[in-house]
């Protein structure tokens, strides 16, 4: 039995397949990741569940309130565009405005024209910088804790709703025509603006009498319906960042069902990825030759190779293996440089001529002709084991053909040259 030292370079770079094999488990990770946010997405593509939505049926939401004001005969109109204010509002409507305070300048001068139009515009909880762009005269005072609060004025639908959540923003002004009414320390925090030319402006300085949770406290409902019913047509103005959003009956894209602060995290994911793929995939230095210090008899490391073959179920690299040693033997054999062993050209030519003077071709042994020849050692690779087997049996009958030593010395030379 003949031993062999293994002395065959070795790689430290990882090669595709490496990476893949060890990639693969995130990869899958990230995509059904993505899948159930797509699918999230889309299954919640309908819901509303931003605060003060008259959509929305969570507890910050207003949809009770639309509910109830649509069963009084008010419909109610969700805007999300400025540019469609001064063409929605007229004498027969109500004009609320959820969020003062976030409105641009573009919006707040759109919003300003409007309410001129506008039978009733409903500030809710502005504070000094809006009131004093929309309604400039009003002093705005420091806000107080939301609480149950007598009405303490004329003003018939506060008499009639009676105590009320009222608090935030306190209001002041020297109008003698103004009704303040739900007064805290001496400051009204529900403000009515009467202006004999136009409709009137109302100051809340809270919308917690409007969202889900406190409309059935006190007399939180009676109120906001009165504020908001006087007219068939409740335009709610609820306007993007950008002033563009998307209403109900607009088609919305996934990136518009996405929180903004998710574009930022998913970049930061993507780099980090990079940074990532970058630091696996690095090469960690050239080719090496390694000394091992053990000694592997040959028919022990040809038998593991093989059953590493069978176990992967790669023929393509045994059969690779066979042919490739074949070839450097018969290139030994035939006097064919070493370096050109890999070259059909240079091979194939030299073997058929040589074979055609040794080879007596019966009815057991293949054809050496040069097209067998060059389909035996440079063929694809065998489709099943039985085709492996029959591929090793004939590279041994070529090997012997050229073969100056009996069969079996061939035999055990083989098994020395097949070893790593």
């Amino acid at each position: 039995m003949g031993r062999v030292t293994t002395t065959a370079p070795t790689s430290t770079s990882p090669l595709a397949r490496h990476i893949w094999q060890r990639a693969r488990g995130l990869l899958l990770a990230a995509a059904l990741l993505a899948v159930a946010g797509v699918t999230l997405a889309a299954l919640r593509s309908a819901e509303h569940t931003a605060p003060l939505d008259p959509r929305s049926a969570s507890p910050e939401g207003s949809k009770a309130l639309a509910r109830l004001l649509t069963d009084r005969g008010v419909h109610t109109t969700v805007l999300t565009d400025s540019s469609a204010l001064r063409r929605r509002t007229g004498p027969d409507t109500t004009l609320l405005v959820p969020f003062p305070n976030s409105l641009t300048e573009r919006q707040r001068a759109a919003l300003h024209t409007a309410a001129e139009d506008s039978g009733r515009t409903v500030l809710l909880a502005p504070d000094a910088k809006t009131t004093a762009a929309l309604t400039p005269g009003i002093r705005t005072f420091a806000a107080l804790p939301v609480q149950p609060t007598p009405p303490d004025c004329d003003l018939p639908a506060a008499r009639r709703a009676d105590s009320a959540d009222l608090g935030g923003h306190r209001y002041g002004t020297t109008d003698r025509l103004a009704e303040r009414c739900y007064p805290r320390n001496g400051r009204a925090t529900l403000l009515r603006l009467r202006t004999p030319s136009r409709g009137d402006t109302v100051l809340l300085g809270t919308a917690d009498p409007l969202r889900n949770e406190h409309l059935d406290h006190h007399g939180n409902a009676s109120l906001v319906l009165q504020l908001l019913g006087p007219h068939p047509q409740l335009l709610w103005y609820l306007p993007s960042d950008s002033g563009a959003a998307p209403s109900d009956d607009q088609e919305r894209s996934f990136f518009d069902l996405v929180p903004g602060g998710w574009s930022w995290a998913a970049v930061q994911l993507a780099v980090a990825a990079l940074l990532a793929a970058l630091w696996r995939a690095r090469r960690l230095g050239p080719l090496v030759t390694e000394q091992l210090p053990v000694t592997v008899p040959a028919a022990e490391a040809t038998e593991g190779r093989s059953r590493l073959y069978r176990r992967a179920n790669d023929r393509g690299h045994a059969a690779d293996a066979l042919r490739t040693a074949c070839r450097g033997r018969l290139a030994l054999l035939t006097g064919v440089p070493r370096a050109q062993a890999d070259d059909p050209e240079a091979l194939v030519p030299v073997l058929t001529a040589r074979a055609a003077d040794r080879a007596s071709p019966g009815p057991d042994e293949p054809l050496h002709d040069e097209a067998s020849i060059r389909s035996l050692l440079f063929g694809s690779p065998p489709p099943n084991d039985s085709a492996l087997l029959r591929l090793a049996e004939e590279l041994d009958l070529l090997e012997q053909l050229f073969a100056p030593f009996g069969p079996q010395q061939h035999r055990r030379q083989t098994d020395k040259d097949i070893a790593p």
